[in-house]
């Protein structure tokens, strides 16, 4: 006579499935900070690396054409770059050529990336060529201080700074106010990006 050995069942038992969800969890809080702290540093970089394109832009026109991309300056001017449109036309070579251009060759001076949704990069209204803004990743807009007195002086002051900052020696900054644009721990200011 046979003696018939007990088999155990196919599958995991309830024990074996709740450890398994379990390690899952653990594992997922461990990586989700990390993950997200990497989403914030390539922001960052997005933000920092256009800032530093409109930097590059404003100084080979300013080589091109001996002045700034924008009209009748004469004192230090800070520009966004929602608001202010032409200023981006006159980067793109797009502006309008009946209205006295200041880029009178059409020359492309600033490439970035189109953006989506209003954020992070040019946009256009919908199925034209015409610009609605360029904003960083978070979408708000970028701030360009121009040097409209040409002694190579300005002054900057992000939002969240406490007091403005002078630059020597620079005709242009450009600055993102970051994610939320206040004030971190001990009063340093952790998300602005900065071309200084």
């Amino acid at each position: 006579m046979k003696t018939q050995i007990p088999r155990r069942p196919n599958g995991f038992t309830l024990v074996e499935l709740l450890v398994v969800i379990v390690i899952i969890a653990v594992l997922a809080s461990v990586v989700s900070p990390m993950a997200m702290e990497a989403i914030k540093k390539t922001k960052r970089t997005t933000s920092l690396a256009v800032a530093t394109s409109i930097v590059s832009a404003v100084g080979t026109f300013y080589t091109e054409y001996g002045g700034m991309p924008k009209e009748n300056l004469t004192d230090d001017t800070t520009l966004n770059t929602i608001t202010n449109r032409e200023f981006l036309d006159i980067l793109l070579g797009t502006e309008n050529a009946s209205l006295s251009p200041l880029n009178t060759k059409a020359i492309k001076f600033l490439t970035v990336k189109e953006g989506k949704a209003k954020k992070d990069g040019i946009c256009f209204s919908p199925g034209t060529t015409t610009v609605t803004g360029l904003f960083d990743p978070w979408g708000g807009p970028y701030f360009v201080r121009l040097d409209g007195d040409f002694d190579e002086e300005i002054d900057v002051k992000p939002a969240a700074a406490s007091a403005p900052t002078k630059l020597h020696g620079r005709r242009v900054a450009v600055w993102s106010n970051g994610e939320d644009g206040v004030k971190g721990k001990g009063g340093k200011i952790l998300d602005d990006v900065k071309t200084w």
